[in-house]
């Protein structure tokens, strides 16, 4: 949520500014605006509600004073609605500075109050306001922005990231983080600040990652990081792992198409010097081996698409590793007071690393004295650089807000976190592990043949795109993948939509059933001794005899489900427990499809943001 650039240096600021914030379109926004200090030393600041092309039209039609000093900002509305008003930056000291945020200030009215109680107006209704100021109260008395920062930062709660310039020290970007993302981007001659990498990785792959509480002061020649109470910090930098042409849609017709078609790569590149013939290498978790060994209990920690990933995990560690497992929805745990200790091990999964409910429960985990793995796909993320450990998946950058490689990639990346407690703890026969290893590793090959059934998708697809109502169906590792069919149909399509296991019809959801209702099965292989395969096909004749439309996910030469399936999407062979990753891709296609026949945006859906970084 909200995108966030600064940059100094010596190049024209407004097309970093502009071209930056383009790159953070993704992350969900309703407004845009940017401030600079043009070569007279004089702040100009413009924004609008609406999207970025909103603000570039309107540029070009009232173009500002350029210079080498400026901000931008993409704005998610929290406080006051999506306005040329409420839109960042905001201005203090009489129009001299100007200031963009992250977050949501929580002590706001109280602030609020108090500078109303001194004659000072407000021009919008943000709590954004309120830090501008704050900061232009505090640079009168100090007459130096890092110490107004240092003024005022101590005195706000909530999450937020604070960026500001002021006319009087060009040359000078000053930010603030706390529970909320700033990295910055390390150039020759130049220095940039952003909401993630993506800002700047046109520009520079160096990159370092502002930790809690901190300041950072950027200008052109270097850099200087403080905490709030203004000690130095060391800030070690890294190399990011992309350039901007990854981030870039290559010729495809959304962003989704291009990530759905690099899921492949995705979990290959997850699987990459991890995987051998005998075993799994995770040097990352070489300094908790002993913790997640002895652990009794794992709880997984996850939102939305993640949490759903988490419960594919969840089978997958207590039938290799036997370990109990719980899947927990991460803003409701710390608040029903869960019992954890040192023999609990926390593995929160976020593909940003900045999702705040996930990191305020990772924090409350690690007080409470569990040992913590973080399972994320961006570097220099908070989660990560808050857990005991990560693991990283290596999917690249995700720009459509609706997750589809990550999720493939974060299951992976559980699956060798599972072979690896496995081998830990002794609990898996030799045979057993190499039979593991090797369907593993084969799955990339296999997505890429399910990735060759899209058309026929598609045709089914734009043949739904009235459909109103779908629901989902699945059983065992299926049912995690009837929920994210679902989630990912309301979240393109906006229309209704719910998984359900399967074994639950009987209990409530058949009154559901009307005749025309589509519903789609996702079918377990009948090769399987312990297979739920003939139970399931007995849900569908009980659906089918109410007059449901049933579209079946079957492996290849699976002939059960003809009968009973007006529609069949096939998938190859596969172990039950890995079956869920090639499952999975027709639903994402589905989704995709049905809403672009609807004529949907599909990369940036109505009301979501890709990354939530508000509680």
């Amino acid at each position: 949520m909200c995108g966030i650039v600064g940059y100094v240096g010596s190049r024209p600021s407004l097309g970093v500014l502009m071209g930056g914030l383009r790159r953070l379109e993704y992350r969900g926004y309703d407004s845009a605006g940017v401030a600079v200090i043009d070569a007279e030393g004089r702040l100009s600041t413009h924004k609008r509600a609406g999207k970025l092309g909103v603000l570039t039209q309107d540029l070009a039609a009232h173009p500002i004073a350029d210079g080498v000093t400026g901000i931008g900002h993409t704005r998610w509305a929290t406080h006051g609605g999506p306005t040329d008003a409420n839109a960042h930056p905001h201005l203090g000291d009489d129009g001299k500075l100007a200031v963009i945020h992250n977050g949501i200030i929580e002590n706001f009215a109280e602030l609020k109050d108090e500078l109303l109680a001194e004659g000072v107006t407000f021009s919008s209704e943000t709590d954004t306001e309120v830090a501008a100021l704050l900061l232009g109260r505090e640079y009168r008395a100090t007459g130096d922005l890092t110490a107004a920062f240092r003024k005022v930062v101590g005195r706000l709660t909530g999450a937020f990231t604070l960026l500001a310039i002021h006319e009087d020290q060009p040359g000078i970007v000053v930010g603030a983080r706390r529970n909320s993302p700033l990295v910055i981007g390390l150039g020759e001659g130049e220095n940039f600040l952003g909401s993630d990498v993506a800002a700047f990785v046109e520009h520079t792959r160096r990159a370092v990652a502002i930790g809690q509480d901190q300041i950072v002061t950027i200008r052109p020649d270097g850099i200087e990081v403080v905490d709030f109470a203004g000690q130095p910090v060391e800030s070690e930098p890294f190399d990011i792992a992309w350039d901007a042409s990854a981030a870039d849609k290559g010729g495809w017709s959304s962003f989704m198409a291009k990530e759905i078609s690099e899921e492949p790569a995705a979990v290959a590149n997850t699987l990459l010097t991890r995987l051998g013939d005998e075993g799994v290498t995770l040097p990352e978790l070489e300094g908790i081996a002993d913790d997640i060994a002895g652990a009794d209990r794992i709880i997984i920690l996850a939102c939305g698409t993640a949490a759903y990933a988490g419960m594919l995990g969840k089978y997958a560690i207590e039938k290799w590793a036997g370990i109990p497992v719980e899947v927990e929805l991460s803003h409701e745990f710390r608040y029903r007071d869960p019992v954890i200790g040192p023999k609990t091990l926390i593995v929160s999964i976020s593909q940003s690393g900045e999702t705040m409910d996930t990191l305020m429960a990772v924090k409350y985990a690690r007080e409470s004295g569990a040992t913590t793995l973080s399972i994320c796909n961006t570097q220099g993320a908070t989660i990560p650089r808050e857990s005991d450990a990560a693991l990283y998946t290596h999917a690249g950058p995700e720009v459509a807000v609706a997750s589809t490689k990550a999720f493939v990639a974060q299951v992976t990346a559980l699956y060798l976190l599972a072979l690896r407690l496995a081998e830990l703890r002794g609990t898996l026969p030799a045979a057993a592990m190499r039979a593991n290893l090797a369907e593993l590793s084969a799955v990339p090959d296999k997505i890429a043949t399910v990735l060759g059934t899209g058309a026929g998708i598609r045709e089914l697809a734009r043949g739904m795109s009235d459909t109103r109502s779908v629901l989902f169906l699945g059983r065992h590792v299926g049912y995690p993948i009837a929920l994210e069919g679902a989630l990912k149909l309301k979240e393109l399509a906006y229309i209704h939509a719910e998984g359900f296991a399967a074994g639950e019809l009987k209990h409530g959801p058949i009154a559901l059933i009307e005749p025309g209702q589509r519903v789609f099965v996702v079918v377990p292989s009948p090769r399987d001794a312990s297979s739920l395969h003939p139970k399931v096909v007995s849900n569908i004749q009980e659906i089918r005899a109410r007059g449901a439309h049933v579209i079946a996910i079957a492996e290849q030469g699976d002939v059960a489900v003809l009968p009973v399936a007006d529609d069949v999407i096939r998938i190859p062979l596969a172990s039950p427990l890995f079956e869920p990753l090639l499952a999975v891709v027709p639903l994402q296609i589905f989704a995709m499809e049905l809403a672009a026949a609807k004529g949907l945006d599909v990369d940036q859906p109505r009301n979501l943001a890709k990354s939530v970084t508000v509680e």
